[in-house]
């Protein structure tokens, strides 16, 4: 093994100790506390102090579990799924109790506690033990041993320190122990959230939350459809199709005066030339509503860059995408930041939009931002959340960063392939 290898394991065993550590620092104290406080919570909801209470101890404890499950995925890789009911804004306090209660991700939660803090502890002070416990080792032969054998034999391990020669075998001991510490070290402290994992994990919650998605979003989906067929309707009903047929019409009286006034005739065939092109402009228009051809012809970024070109305010957009995403997916895109890009230049009181599109890690990213007045928020009457159900029918999320006195970041995801 090199010396580089040697320095990188050093270094990993190390900040495994140190993590392993940390947690076992922090899991005693809280465990223990939420353990208590929860319990009393419970204890004090039939005289009416659990019900104002228990909410924000089972929030505390949700909050702990969650550092633990980010700590896993960043420290170790290990995910660990959750899937909590949502409550309802503005709910009263019963109704937001036994929401919680009646919530299997809290008593995972709750259930977690106990096991942290025990076996959870013991498991995250190991890596440390076993790291640091050599040092003592290495120090025996130096003269340590003299400090420890005044009172008789010191064990150090399974070696019975009493002299020099002794204390040099308990620094072997120590050299081999380190040597096992650099090895397996980061696997102690994995082992460690692979045990959280065990009680918090909720693979089938996931899955539940998961259906229960693809159902809402599924309906948005038809809802939307149906909608938009409707929308279509009304449009040829009252526009296009009415011109055709007053266009039918004027061709009926051009017929019958030609011999008789052809001037009349002359000016209804003026009038029917003017019909026809503006019902070729609004199924033009109807057309673009459905699927732009900007888009059909020339992707994604092309199509939005079109559309900034049509804003009343100047738009950068920037565009990395190194291929093109199926229809459906790049039709959802486009009408979405259309959407976004009319929000801003209606109502954000902006005078610069920024738009950025690129394709990261399977998903595709738009970013579109604004200098405006701030204060959008997802279901505010925006048309955030129907851009949001738009997303969900693809997996796709919604994203809003939107202060007081702005800047307005709308962050889009949809995960796809591009070919």
């Amino acid at each position: 093994m090199n010396s580089d290898n040697m320095r990188d394991r050093a270094r990993r065993s190390l900040l495994a100790a140190v993590q392993g550590l940390m947690l076992a620092l922090i899991t005693m104290p809280f465990g223990i506390a939420f353990l208590v406080l929860t319990l009393v919570s419970l204890a004090f909801i039939p005289l009416g102090i659990g019900l104002l209470t228990t909410p924000l101890v089972l929030t505390g404890v949700r909050a702990l579990a969650d550092v633990r499950r980010r700590l896993a995925a960043e420290w170790c890789g290990v995910r660990i799924r959750a899937v909590y009911r949502p409550i309802p804004r503005g709910t009263n306090p019963w109704t937001r109790t036994f929401t919680m209660l009646g919530d299997p991700q809290t008593w995972r939660d709750v259930r977690w506690l106990p096991v942290d803090f025990t076996a959870g502890f013991i498991s995250a002070l190991l890596p440390a033990l076993l790291l640091f416990y050599p040092v003592e080792g290495l120090l025996l032969p130096f003269g340590l041993w003299r400090a420890y054998t005044q009172g008789g034999t010191y064990w150090y391990a399974f070696v019975p320190v009493t002299g020099e020669a002794t204390a040099i075998g308990a620094a072997v001991l120590a050299l081999v122990i380190l040597r096992v510490a650099l090895r397996f070290t980061p696997d102690l402290l994995t082992a460690h959230f692979r045990l959280v994992r065990a009680v918090l994990d909720n693979s089938e919650g996931e899955l539940v939350e998961r259906v229960r998605v693809l159902t809402e979003t599924r309906r948005d989906a038809v809802d939307t459809s149906a909608a938009e067929l409707r929308r279509i309707e009304r449009d040829l009903h009252d526009g296009a199709q009415a011109r055709l047929v007053a266009m039918g019409m004027d061709l009926g009286t051009i017929e019958m005066l030609l011999d008789k006034d052809p001037e009349q005739a002359r000016q209804l065939l003026a009038q029917a030339r003017r019909n026809s092109v503006d019902a070729l402009e609004e199924l033009r228009d109807l057309v673009r509503g459905i699927h732009p051809p900007v888009l059909a012809e020339r992707g994604l970024g092309d199509a939005v860059r079109a559309l900034a070109l049509r804003l009343p305010l100047p738009a950068e957009v920037t565009v990395e995408l190194p291929g093109r995403a199926d229809a459906p997916v790049e039709s959802a895109a486009y009408f979405a930041v259309s959407e976004v890009l009319t929000n801003a230049a209606k109502h954000a009181g902006a005078d610069r939009l920024w738009v950025d599109l690129h394709h990261t890690d399977g998903r595709l990213r738009i970013t579109v931002t604004d200098n405006g007045r701030g204060g959008a928020s997802v279901g505010s009457g925006s048309g955030l959340a129907g851009i949001e159900k738009r997303l969900g029918t693809f997996d796709g999320v919604l994203a809003v960063s939107s202060p007081v006195g702005g800047p307005t970041m709308v962050t889009m995801e949809i995960p796809c392939v591009l070919s």
